[in-house]
């Protein structure tokens, strides 16, 4: 099947706000596709080449936090964030956009990671060595970019994954909360927890979370974070 190509020439901007823009993308002549993104029409995904497309980086990083505590099994760290297109307080992952600054570091995630972690859950990440007698704590790269839901939007996460090990909960904190960000507590899920959760497909209050949380909860469950 020919692959539709998407010129600068075929995008006609419908709507163009600070926080978002849609696109009407026209792949045929008399055919169009619509697209909701942060971009702007200069970097558009939708017209990006192979090469620019491979070479892109996300708009914004997931965390998959996992918490270890002396005495204790390592728990999932997820908050309740509220999100304000359905309404509720939905079990989420640690996430944020990627600041312009992020994408001028070697590694642009792990930056918007780090920063996230400690702004929504007080975690300050100790990578290097430390004297308090925890081991250094982990911070990597699970995935440089994955799409949200490309048929509606270009939006994409840098998934990364955090093992914090912290001598207790008590410096867990939300109030690094930022603008238009609302939490209301955490949520720290053992692996048995964490597949009920998973085997339910709702939080403990009979909710519906999002794709993120499910990819937080398969990777804590499937142990891929020990490798």
């Amino acid at each position: 099947m020919k692959q539709p190509v998407i010129t600068p020439d075929k995008v006609k901007t419908l709507l163009d706000t600070r926080f978002i823009k849609v696109f009407d993308l026209q792949y045929e002549e008399g055919k169009h596709y619509y697209d909701a993104s942060r971009h702007g029409l200069g970097d558009l995904t939708a017209i990006k080449s192979g090469e620019e497309f491979r070479a892109m980086s996300a708009d914004a990083a997931t965390c998959f936090v996992i918490v270890e505590t002396p005495g204790d099994e390592p728990r999932l760290l997820l908050t309740y964030e509220y999100r304000y297109p359905t309404g509720q307080f939905l079990l989420s992952p640690p996430a944020g956009l990627m600041d312009p600054a992020d994408r001028l570091e070697e590694e642009p995630v792990l930056v918007t990671a780090r920063r996230e972690i400690f702004e929504e859950t007080g975690i300050r990440l100790q990578t290097d060595q430390r004297d308090d007698g925890l081991p250094q704590d982990r911070l990597f790269t699970v995935s440089p970019l994955v799409f949200s839901t490309p048929g509606m939007t270009d939006e994409s996460n840098g998934l990364v994954c955090a093992v914090a090990h912290l001598s207790d909960f008590s410096s867990l904190t939300q109030k690094g909360a930022e603008g238009t960000e609302c939490f209301d507590g955490f949520e720290l899920l053992s692996r048995e927890e964490a597949m009920k959760v998973l085997k339910d497909g709702r939080d403990k209050y009979g909710n519906y979370y999002s794709a993120y949380t499910w990819m937080a909860l398969i990777y804590f469950v499937s142990d891929l974070w020990k490798a």
